[in-house]
């Protein structure tokens, strides 16, 4: 759980608490599109000696014929390599100028190489090229640090093994999330600040486990209900499961009474799953 309005950052403190308490990390660290930047990919690979299956924004739509065929976009420009310059469509030739950096708005920096056409005057296309009406050359800043992180990405990916871990996450995380917001209607917290919030998250994930301890035992009994003696033993192990794992403090429910009688919009989450966490409590104990 962090505060913060975007992905990007989470990642590094995540990994390196994840290594903190387990002693190691996987081989492979898989997130999405909103985790993919240049630091990530760089303390990733260099810091934590890991491969990243991250991929970043435009991941997709780099691949669409719509982009590929776009000779406005500088990325489909041709590279001469030899002379270090790129070609416009209207075959002008825009050559190395300096070198340039920038830093992002967390603080990383980027190098960049600036190339700047020779000539754009007289050119019929140089008003699709540049937006203002600047009587400038065409400028480009290419980043190749970045770019060599997404050829990596895009090649990793058209991999058997590295694409089917990648698709595994969609299956192993966002059932989870989906549940949650779609099935239980948690969709937004009841309450303020960072510790409060991991404590109302903490009654859902319980309230998680519990119906995923549910459901096994479901299967468990349909499999042994003929079997007479399956009872008494599933008595025993079923109470002591609800007695040492579950827990929910009586303030938190007078809490939910409180919310429930006030009519408080924010608490209709909590009281959903509130409730639902007793129902799966009970439908523990029909069988006995």
């Amino acid at each position: 759980m962090y505060q913060n309005p975007t992905d990007t950052i989470t990642i590094i403190p995540f990994l390196t608490m994840i290594k903190e308490t387990y002693g190691r990390l996987p081989e492979y660290i898989v997130a999405d599109a909103g985790y993919g930047s240049e630091s990530n990919y760089m303390a990733i690979i260099d810091d934590f000696n890991r491969t990243p299956l991250i991929t970043y924004g435009m991941f997709i739509k780099d691949k669409t014929k719509k982009f590929k065929s776009d000779i406005f976009n500088t990325q489909n420009w041709k590279c001469d390599e030899t002379n270090d310059e790129f070609i416009c469509p209207n075959h002008k030739r825009l050559g190395f100028n300096r070198y340039a950096y920038r830093h992002d708005k967390y603080g990383f920096k980027q190098d960049f190489k600036l190339y700047e056409c020779y000539d754009c005057s007289g050119c019929p296309l140089k008003n699709q090229y540049i937006k203002s009406n600047s009587k400038s050359n065409k400028k480009i800043m290419k980043n190749y640090n970045w770019e060599y992180f997404k050829y990596q990405i895009n090649q990793m990916l058209s991999e058997p093994k590295t694409k089917r871990i990648y698709n595994q996450r969609k299956i192993d995380v966002e059932p989870v999330f989906g549940f949650m917001k779609a099935i239980l209607g948690f969709t937004r917290m009841s309450v303020r600040g960072i510790d409060k919030v991991k404590r109302e998250l903490g009654f859902l994930l319980m309230a998680l486990n519990v119906r995923k301890i549910v459901a096994q035992r479901a299967t468990l009994f349909d499999k042994n209900k003929e079997n007479d003696n399956f009872y008494i033993i599933s008595i025993e192990i079923i109470v002591f499961c609800l007695v040492r794992d579950i827990y929910v403090p009586a303030c938190f429910i007078l809490k939910a009474i409180s919310y429930m009688t006030n009519n408080n919009y924010n608490s209709v989450c909590t009281i959903r799953y509130l409730y639902a966490f007793f129902q799966l409590i009970m439908y523990c104990l029909i069988p006995l």
